[in-house]
């Protein structure tokens, strides 16, 4: 397959979704970098099927063969897999991993059975290019950095996890609607962790006015940790939802805690806002504990636990007795939480 040829038509990824890519997209064999728009054939032999999402959010499926686009990224998931992009990023010919169902693709390290939906070997060709034979990058369709930040006051929740899977969008969802009953017009910010269009329309579905996650602000996820670009991202992703006017910003960080640049994130919040409303989730009460103990570090107080921790009354009660702070199922409450 020439890199000059237009390619036939592909299938694309959500990472994708802000990009106007051209109908009949050319490649260049160049290597790729975290963020290139870029073309992938899923191996052809010894391959299978693989689920992915599309740019509109729907599970599509890629068969041994498919030309596909999507874009070298990192990933860092104590629950799914751990993988990224090489230092000479990728290399035209050589085969990489499917490490998300956005299309990240990069090289694999670890894994668990959870990525068996997605995980799969695809031949990276090339970077594609538009009609001026520049790459394109997702940081080419950002957001708009505001032109002038004027921060509204808007109140601030933010939910964090002890790890992936503890029910932080279970709670950020209970949240959205309880705001919402109090006529508090909500923006969401999905700050850190890998891109995922299902999330984003379940926020929009409860009735979130804009929401945003990382590939609005020009990145496919926010790994690997200790990266030393994300406090530019971060601050542009706040200024963005902060100069919205609405009366609540609720933020959750996908990852656990210590993961994903969060604590970098936590940092620049605390820049604007020094004491936010901070939800905990977390699978059990020592985690729970270890986790407000965390916070308490990094200057931040707790004040609602939620998460498995909280699934059964024995457990609730052990959870906050332990952390001496409120725990409530938000899964099943229909309890009245504090404002």
């Amino acid at each position: 397959m020439s890199g000059n040829d237009p390619l036939p038509e592909v299938k694309r990824t959500s990472a994708l979704r802000r990009i106007p890519v051209p109908q009949a997209p050319r490649f260049v064999r160049t290597p790729g970098y975290e963020g290139d728009v870029c073309a992938f054939e899923l191996f052809p032999s010894r391959g299978h099927p693989i689920v992915v999402e599309d740019i509109f959010g729907r599970a599509m499926t890629l068969l041994p063969g498919d030309v596909f686009l999507g874009t070298p990224g990192h990933r860092e998931s104590n629950r799914i897999l751990v993988g990224g992009v090489p230092a000479r990023g990728l290399i035209p010919g050589k085969s990489y991993w499917v490490l998300s169902d956005s299309g990240v693709v990069g090289e694999l390290t670890s894994m668990t059975s959870r990525a068996n939906s997605f995980l799969a070997r695809a031949k990276y060709l090339g970077v594609i290019v538009g009609d001026d034979g520049e790459r394109i990058t997702m940081r080419q369709f950002a957001v708009e950095a505001p032109s002038r930040v004027i921060d509204h006051r808007a109140k601030i929740a933010v939910i964090v996890g002890t790890s992936a899977e503890v029910g932080k969008t279970t709670a950020g969802l209970t949240l959205l609607r309880g705001m919402l009953k109090n006529g508090h017009r909500t923006v969401v910010l999905k700050a850190t962790g890998t891109s995922a269009i299902a999330e984003i329309a379940m926020y929009r579905d409860y009735g979130a006015v804009h929401v945003f996650d990382c590939v609005d602000f020009g990145l496919p996820t926010t790994y690997p940790s200790n990266r030393k670009d994300m406090i530019r991202v971060f601050d542009r992703a706040l200024d963005t939802c902060l100069s919205i006017p609405a009366d609540a910003v609720l933020i959750e960080c996908g990852g656990d805690l210590l993961a994903a640049n969060i604590p970098v994130f936590l940092r620049r919040l605390k820049r604007r806002r020094p004491r936010p409303k901070v939800v905990l989730a977390a699978p059990d009460a020592v985690g729970a504990f270890g986790g407000c103990r965390k916070l308490r570090d990094m200057g931040l107080s707790v004040d609602l636990i939620t998460g498995p921790c909280t699934d059964t009354s024995a457990v609730r009660q052990r959870t906050e007795a332990l952390c001496k702070t409120l725990a409530v199922n938000l899964a099943f409450t229909h309890k009245e939480l504090p404002a």
